[in-house]
C-alpha cells in the first residue's frame, strides 16, 4: 500500500509545507537522501502546542505534537521528492522537546512521531530524543529528519 493510501486510511493528509522562520529551506535532497529542517506543531499555520512538556503541557500533548512534527516533515520532504509516495523510509529522526531539567521522558513524548512514522513506513528508524530549555517562538517540539527517497 502507498504512503498516501496510508495516510487517507489514517484519516490524515499532508499539510502544506510550513513557511521558515528564518534563513533556511524546509528540506534538502541529496542524491538519494532528504534532510529535513527542524519541523514545529504547526496546523494551518499556527503553532498548536507552545511552552515546557510536563509543565505547561501534558506529556500526552507533546506525544500529539510529535506527530504532528512528523507529519509536517513528511509534507517538507515530499515537496522536494516528487511526492509522499517518492519516499522509501526514514532513516533517522531527532526530536527536541522543550522541558525543564527535571522532566526525563523525552523518549515517550518522542514516541508521537515514531508511532505515526511506523504506521506508514515498513522499516524501523534510528533515533534521538533531547530535551533542551526552549526552542524558537516557545514551540514544545521540533522534529527533523532524514529520509530515503526513490529515483
Amino acid at each position: 500500500m502507498s504512503i498516501l493510501a496510508k495516510l487517507q486510511e489514517l484519516g490524515l493528509e499532508l499539510p502544506a509545507v510550513a513557511q521558515p522562520v528564518g534563513a533556511y529551506v524546509p528540506a534538502v535532497r541529496f542524491g538519494e537522501l532528504i534532510f529535513t529542517s527542524g519541523q514545529l506543531p504547526l496546523v494551518g499555520g499556527s503553532l498548536r502546542f507552545t511552552g515546557k512538556v510536563g509543565k505547561d503541557i501534558s506529556e500526552a500533548e507533546g506525544y500529539q505534537a510529535a506527530g504532528i512534527c512528523a507529519l509536517n516533515g513528511l509534507a517538507a520532504a515530499a515537496s522536494v521528492a516528487g511526492g509522499v509516495d517518492k519516499l522509501l523510509r526514514v532513516i533517522k529522526v531527532t526530536g527536541f522537546i522543550n522541558c525543564d531539567a527535571s522532566f526525563s521522558r523525552q523518549a515517550n513524548v518522542l514516541n508521537g512521531a515514531s508511532d505515526l512514522l511506523g504506521k506508514l513506513f515498513d522499516a524501523d528508524h534510528a533515533r534521538s530524543a533531547v530535551g533542551v530549555a526552549a526552542l524558537p517562538i516557545n514551540a514544545a517540539l521540533e522534529v527533523e529528519m532524514v529520509l530515503a527517497v526513490r529515483n
